[in-house]
């Protein structure tokens, strides 16, 4: 139940942070459209699996949370589906030699007007924000830049401006201490959890719903069976879960800042994926045999032997490693997204 309510909250963070900002320059488009192919896999393995209904709920959800972050992924940076790449920055130099061309990339286009001697030189850091050389522009400036202004030469449609120059439109985050953002994060964790906890407290006992399945003569539970497509789907989930962090830490690293990312998106992926775990590891071995004619055939729940407890508890296991393979794999590497926040702490 907590895994749910992390899960529920998780992408409001980031969602909210991109439209504050008017920017999803900050994720990793890359990162959203292979974890939404990894939810989709997740679906189809979770049902055919037949793992416990929360993973199926989870799944699903997921996928419609993604579709949200990507359209506004789109909405801001146009019909992309890759990250920016970092062009190599062609030294300049001032000083004209007899092979210098007339008219360089630091000339002002004008025959009679020499180039500034502080003309601003692009170096690597603006190179790196800048997402391509010919920029689409995107869906928000289409549509809003529709008027009857831009049919004059003299006010052109612009591109939306280079995040790292002085006039970028992004709107830049609030400057907050560390005691500030542990208080606030802190006190929005502890809700999330509680209500968590409170969802689990007001949800139907356990043992009125083995009552149900007892009574109508099945327990899965007690012998859990593999599908073959729902573990070759949930195997290929885990791979995705895991590449889809790799372009979000490499886009971090080439802008060298994580400006942008909401840092309770990580953490509430890292609670969901634990506690998500703790549940599948929280299994406990039924073991049950038909009742007799006093019992109308019924199964009967019974104490297992330690023997039956091991093999019953490693076959669940084994149903699920690869839903536990996917989410401890992307914990660590959201640890790894943290350690990023850390060093770029100063930018």
């Amino acid at each position: 139940s907590i895994s749910i309510a992390c899960w529920v909250v998780v992408f409001s963070p980031q969602i909210i942070e991109n439209f504050r900002r008017s920017s999803a320059e900050g994720l990793s488009v890359e990162f959203v459209i292979i974890w939404l192919a990894g939810d989709v896999f997740n679906i189809l393995g979770s049902v055919l699996q037949g793992v416990l209904p929360t993973m199926i709920i989870l799944a699903i959800y997921y996928t419609f949370a993604d579709v949200v972050l990507l359209a506004q992924c789109f909405y801001y940076r146009g019909l992309v589906f890759r990250d920016p790449r970092p062009d190599i920055p062609t030294p300049a130099t001032n000083a004209p030699t007899e092979t210098s061309p007339l008219l360089n990339g630091n000339s002002t286009g004008n025959l009679n007007v020499p180039a500034s001697s502080n003309q601003h030189v692009p170096n690597a850091a603006d190179v790196e924000y800048t997402p391509s050389r010919s920029r689409r522009s995107s869906f928000r400036e289409r549509l809003t830049s529709i008027d009857a202004t831009h049919l004059s030469p003299a006010a052109p449609m612009h591109p939306q401006p280079n995040p790292s120059s002085p006039n970028a439109s992004i709107k830049a985050s609030r400057p907050r201490n560390w005691a500030q953002a542990i208080l606030f994060n802190g006190t929005v964790i502890i809700l999330v959890i509680l209500a968590g906890f409170l969802g689990w407290y007001l949800s139907p006992a356990s043992s009125e719903k083995n009552d149900k399945d007892q009574a109508k003569g099945t327990n899965p539970a007690s012998h859990p069976s593999f599908n073959l497509w729902g573990q070759i789907f949930g195997y290929i989930c885990a791979v995705l879960y895991l590449a889809s962090r790799v372009p979000q830490l490499l886009l971090n690293y080439r802008r060298k800042s994580t400006e942008g990312l909401n840092a309770l998106f990580f953490i509430f992926a890292c609670i969901g994926n634990l506690t998500y775990v703790f549940s599948i590891f929280a299994f406990e071995p039924v073991c049950s045999s038909r009742g007799g004619a006093h019992h109308h055939g019924r199964w009967q729940e019974r104490s297992c032997t330690t023997d039956e407890a091991r093999a019953i508890y490693g076959r669940y296991m084994l149903v699920n490693l690869s839903w536990l393979i996917g989410s401890l794999g992307a914990l660590f590497l959201d640890f790894a997204v943290f350690g990023q926040f850390w060093v770029y702490r100063a930018k």
